[in-house]
C-alpha cells in the first residue's frame, strides 16, 4: 500500500521570529519513504535539522516579518496491516525495566500521575496486568471521554480530561497513558498521520492525530483510546512524554496560525 501524506501550514508574524518545527516523518519509517520527503518554507528561508532527546527530527529557522508557509509531502509504503494486537504481551516489573523506560513512568506536563494514581488503582486495580490492563484502560477512556473539536484547549491536562469527560485525540491519549503510568506501565505520547483508510471517511477536515504506545514484553505497542480499534496506515512523526514534547511548531515570539491543511490518502501504485 502507498500513502500520500503532506501539509500546508501558514503563520503570520509582525517581525522576524525564531521557530522550531517537528513536521518530519519519524526516522523509524525512513525505509518506507518512496523517494524523498520534501519539507520547505515560503519564503525560502534555511531550515537547520537536528534530533531532539527522543530521537525526533526537528528543524530550526527564523520566519521573516510577515510570516511563513510550510509545505510538506511524501509517499510512504505501508504494510496495509492494522495495528498489532498481542494479548499475550506481559507487563514488565518496574525493577526489571531498562533505565531508559523509567522516564515514561514519571509525571509530565500534561500527565499528572500524582493526581490520578488513586483513581487509576480504584478503576483498574483488579484487572489482569499486561495487555488486558492496557486494553481495559483504553476501553474506559474511549467511553468516558466525548470527542469534539470544540473541546480542544492547549492547556488541558489528563486530570482536566478525566473531570470534564471531553476532548480531542491528544486528550484521549493523555488520559490513557497517564492511567498506564499510574499502574506501572511505561507509556509515551505519539503524533503522526492517520488517514481514513479501511474505515468510513470522516467528513471533518483532515488533521494530524495523537495516540499512545505502551512498553510490554520488551517492545512498544500502539493503542488509540479515541478510535479504540486497530487502524491501517498509521505513520509516526514523533514521540515524547506528552504533547509538550512533540509540538508541531514552537515560535519564540508572537505568531498567528492562518492556514492548516493536512493530507493523508491511499494512492494507487504506479
Amino acid at each position: 500500500m502507498l500513502i500520500k501524506v503532506g501539509f500546508e501550514i501558514t503563520y503570520t508574524a509582525p517581525q522576524p521570529t525564531p521557530m522550531v518545527i517537528m513536521l518530519s516523518i519519524h526516522p523509524s519509517r525512513y525505509a518506507d519513504i518512496v523517494g524523498t520527503e520534501r519539507i520547505s518554507a515560503e519564503p525560502d528561508v534555511p531550515i537547520g535539522l537536528y534530533r531532539d532527546g527522543f530521537g525526533n527530527v526537528c528543524g530550526r529557522l527564523v520566519a521573516p516579518a510577515g510570516g511563513v508557509t510550510f509545505h510538506g509531502s511524501a509517499l510512504v509504503r505501508d504494510s496495509g496491516l492494522p495495528d498489532i494486537v498481542n494479548p499475550a504481551a506481559q507487563q514488565v516489573p518496574i525493577e526489571q525495566l531498562p533505565d531508559e523506560m523509567l522516564l515514561y513512568l514519571m509525571p509530565s506536563r500534561y500527565c499528572e500521575t500524582d493526581k490520578l494514581t488513586d483513581i487509576a488503582w480504584s478503576l483498574f486495580g483488579n484487572t489482569q496486568p499486561g495487555w488486558a490492563r492496557v486494553q481495559a484502560i483504553t476501553d474506559f477512556v474511549h467511553h468516558h471521554v466525548t470527542f469534539g473539536y470544540q473541546h480542544a484547549h492547549h492547556m488541558k491536562s489528563a486530570h482536566d480530561v478525566y473531570g470534564s469527560g471531553t476532548g480531542v485525540c491528544r486528550d484521549f491519549a493523555h488520559l490513557a497513558l497517564t492511567f498506564c503510568r499510574c499502574m506501572g506501565i511505561p507509556a509515551r505520547y505519539c503524533t503522526g498521520y492517520l488517514g481514513d483508510i479501511g474505515v468510513p471517511r470522516d467528513p471533518a477536515p483532515m488533521d494530524f492525530s495523537g495516540w499512545f504506545e505502551v512498553y510490554l514484553s520488551g517492545q512498544w505497542y500502539t493503542f488509540d483510546a479515541r478510535h479504540n480499534t486497530p487502524r491501517i496506515g498509521r505513520i509516526l512523526m514523533a514521540t515524547g512524554r506528552d504533547a509538550a514534547d512533540v509540538a508541531l511548531t514552537t515560535s519564540f515570539g508572537r505568531m498567528t496560525l492562518t492556514k492548516f491543511v493536512v493530507v493523508t490518502d491511499e494512492v494507487e501504485a504506479a
